[in-house]
């Protein structure tokens, strides 16, 4: 069957990557923000260190978030702003390192931890998935802070985002560090947004999709998919949608009691 002419160009212009390199993301599902509980049930809280401890515990992959201190310090970490995750107000990015090491999680969570922190938790036991949160072109210190927290790790690791610079200044600057763009059809389902999703691939030049399962099935996804790029689709929380996932992804990342 002849690739339509975008499906040519996304093959020229974001190659697939090479099979073994991404071997790794296939073969577990992926707690999002590790195994965690609502605030309300007592569960262990979003990214917090116990979350992650309970998706190791059942062998899952982690998927994690983080956001940059005022300096660029990674922090795990998914809102932008402080009010609902801790007794704290105002955004993230205007604290220095030293001041977010101070701020408490809700419930007695222990702090907003460090992405070298979790790391050094995780200790290679399991995939991680880290979602590089921005909103803005200033993409560079974030993203030099998490290539320096991953300097010496030799557990199996990905960065991934929706802003397609973030991808870009990985490629360029970290080859060796697997990336992967984060999509989502929302709003967006028109010809204006067909022809974004594929410049930001273009600009990306991802290694892996991390896909909205409400979009699922996608033409873009499953074009992308068939010539070598692994799809994940987030975020999955109902079993209908595990069967969504289980026939268009390769692997969910998810919200649901798993066994």
């Amino acid at each position: 069957m002849r690739l339509s002419l975008s499906s040519q160009l996304d093959a020229l212009i974001a190659p697939a990557p090479d099979t073994a390199r991404v071997a790794f993301l296939k073969g577990q599902p992926y707690a999002h923000r590790g195994l965690h509980g609502t605030q309300k049930d007592g569960g262990p809280l979003e990214n917090s260190p116990a979350a992650f401890d309970a998706a190791i515990k059942l062998g899952h992959g982690i998927e994690c978030d983080v956001q940059a201190a005022e300096d660029g310090t990674a922090f795990v970490f998914h809102d932008f702003e402080l009010d609902r995750l801790t007794d704290r107000s105002g955004k993230i990015a205007n604290l220095r390192a030293e001041d977010i090491d101070q701020i408490d999680l809700n419930a007695g969570h222990g702090k907003i931890p460090r992405l070298r922190a979790i790391l050094t938790q995780i200790a290679g036991r399991v995939p991680i998935l880290i979602e590089i949160k921005s909103d803005n072109s200033r993409v560079g210190p974030l993203c030099l802070s998490v290539r320096r927290a991953l300097e010496g790790y030799t557990g199996k690791a990905a960065i991934m985002s929706f802003n397609p610079l973030v991808s870009a200044w990985f490629r360029k600057n970290a080859p060796h560090i697997v990336r992967g763009l984060v999509v989502t059809e929302e709003g967006q389902k028109n010809l204006k947004g067909r022809i974004t999703r594929h410049q930001c691939l273009w600009a990306a030049k991802p290694d892996f999709l991390a896909y909205d399962i409400r979009d699922l099935p996608s033409s873009f996804a499953a074009s992308n998919h068939k010539r070598g790029l692994p799809v994940v689709t987030w975020t999955v929380r109902t079993a209908e949608q595990e069967k969504i996932a289980g026939r268009f992804a390769d692997e969910p990342v998810y919200e649901m009691p798993r066994t």
